[in-house]
């Protein structure tokens, strides 16, 4: 995080009174996730270019001397009719119903369009506790000023004074955003220890950390129909995990694909997901990666039901 007063403020004093949950609300790619991960000063959440990487509500956690901000980062919210989609609409609004603040994302590269306009008629009535983010700041194609004559339009009671215009990859106006919701933030117990940064459980982790390299590595529609399934784990020395994983695929012809030729796609996406599990753990993980087919699982409810949470 920036090298501001909020950082500073950490290191010189314990965690401050003030807890609040926080639900990051945007359109798919807004940049909910790298935001999630600057603010958090870990890798928290997956990041990639394809849309709707996020299937499941994230959190992380930001303690400062200001006091502890709980963030959920929740699917990206879209228009579409597809089972899965809307599972993953119904876990954004579960969490905003829940939320103490709330902070929406704004892809300043793109037009503010139908798909904007969805998620301002979600946050209609919830203005006095949002924050706006006015994301990609440092892109060429960035227009934060079209943005906020789009947000006065649709939200009139949003606080112009709690819409900043950053950019989370750079990290530039993050920490004006951390104050704005510390401002909104009750006073009350906090959440978690000041030690936690997220409360994700250790296979949770793994089957992200796998699902990023492989979706970041497969073309077309192949990154959406691939998830991860934890088949076992086992501590076999204080330093040493062994887990077998299985990346699960909808189609016969799809396994081919996620193998590779010569089983080098496979294999790189096995060796990248380790150094990345290499940086979260403070021990060696061995990881034993297949591939299976799951014949259409996302049209299966009880498959999405124990992945989409």
């Amino acid at each position: 995080m920036e090298n501001m007063n909020l950082e500073s403020e950490q290191k010189e004093s314990t965690v401050g009174d003030k807890t609040a949950l926080v639900t990051i609300i945007g359109r798919p790619s807004a940049g909910k996730s790298t935001f999630l991960n600057t603010a958090s000063g870990e890798m928290v959440s997956i990041v990639s270019s394809i849309p709707q990487t996020t299937r499941n509500a994230i959190r992380g956690i930001v303690n400062t001397s200001l006091g502890q901000l709980v963030f959920v980062d929740t699917p990206g919210y879209h228009e579409s009719n597809k089972k899965m989609n809307l599972k993953m609409r119904n876990i954004v609004a579960d969490q905003l119903a829940n939320a103490d603040s709330i902070l929406y994302v704004v892809d300043s590269t793109r037009p503010c369009g139908d798909e904007e306009k969805l998620i301002t008629e979600l946050l209609k009535g919830h203005e006095k506790k949002t924050v706006t983010a006015l994301n990609k700041i440092d892109e060429k194609d960035s227009n934060p000023s079209a943005a906020r004559v789009f947000l006065s339009k649709q939200l009139p009671e949003l606080s112009e004074k709690n819409i900043f215009d950053v950019s989370a990859k750079n990290d530039e106006g993050i920490n004006d955003v951390l104050r704005a919701l510390y401002e909104l933030a009750p006073v009350a117990p906090h959440l978690y220890p000041e030690e936690f940064y997220t409360d994700q459980e250790v296979d949770f982790r793994i089957a992200e950390v796998i699902r990023e390299q492989a979706i970041n590595r497969l073309d077309q529609e192949i990154p959406h129909c691939v998830y991860v399934q934890i088949a076992d784990m086992e501590m076999r020395s204080p330093t040493k995990m062994w887990c077998r994983a299985f990346l699960c695929v909808e189609k016969e012809s799809q396994k081919g694909i996620v193998i590779g030729k010569g089983a080098q796609m496979i294999k790189t996406i096995r060796v990248e997901s380790i150094k990345q599990l290499r940086k979260i753990f403070d021990y060696k993980i061995d990881l034993d990666l297949q591939v299976k087919v799951d014949k259409n699982w996302r049209q299966n409810d009880l498959r999405l039901n124990k992945l989409l949470k």
